[in-house]
């Protein structure tokens, strides 16, 4: 199992946009294709105007073939053009639980 931390810094000034957005139009879409969503974030404290997601994976086969499906998708790539003028940075690791981890 591996996790796909994901993080996107957004302008302060449309973060709600964005926020709201995808709750409307990118949600279904995104969990129709990447599947095991584990968490949807935003900040509190540090950064405050970024969100940060998580999906789990068996393996980086099947994330790289998930991913790949959505990116093809013509309702994800209109999606990400009403909505990628709000975004400034995008980060992206892959987390591998340990041993002794409580989730594996």
């Amino acid at each position: 199992m591996i996790l796909d931390e994901r993080s996107y810094t957004v302008k302060p000034e449309l973060l709600t946009f964005y926020l709201e957005t995808y709750v409307a139009e990118g949600m279904a879409i995104q969990v129709g294709h990447l599947g095991d969503l584990v968490g949807w974030f935003t900040t509190d404290v540090g950064v405050i105007n970024e969100v940060v997601h998580i999906w789990r994976y068996e393996n980086l086969g099947e994330r790289e073939r998930r991913r790949a499906a959505m990116e093809a998708d013509p309702a994800w790539l209109a999606f990400r053009a009403k909505t990628s003028h709000c975004v400034t940075r995008m980060h992206s690791r892959i987390l591998r639980p340990t041993a002794f981890s409580p989730m594996r």
